[in-house]
């Protein structure tokens, strides 16, 4: 299994944030099933005020940029990134990997005998 995290600002409007909130308690069902479909085997967002922390955990051989690339062709995927640009202060056309920032693996008390 990969795991990728990533970052995202929410826009500064506390009515904004809490529809993007309501939005993710109701992912749309294509949604779940595209990520499914690329490898994603699980994702988790966490917020603090505006900030936002994403957890994707997929297959071994999952490669971020031609999986996204598939994900963001699949059906109503672009419809639901253009939904929620409002909330995170995009365009509409804006593709997630504009939107989302990669983080950096810094520490894994794991690796550590």
């Amino acid at each position: 299994m990969k795991r990728y995290c990533q970052t995202l600002t929410l826009v500064d409007n506390e009515e904004m944030i809490q529809k993007y909130v309501d939005a993710h308690a109701q992912v749309w069902p294509e949604i779940i099933e595209g990520q499914r479909q690329v490898g994603i085997i699980d994702m988790q967002i966490y917020r603090r005020g505006r900030q936002l922390f994403m957890i994707c955990d997929t297959v071994d051989d999952f490669d971020w940029e031609r999986d996204m690339a598939r994900l963001a062709g699949l059906p109503r995927q672009a419809e639901w990134e253009a939904y929620v640009a409002q909330f995170q202060g995009f365009s509409a056309s804006a593709r997630s990997d504009e939107k989302w920032q990669r983080m950096e693996k810094i520490f894994d008390s794991s690796e550590r005998g």
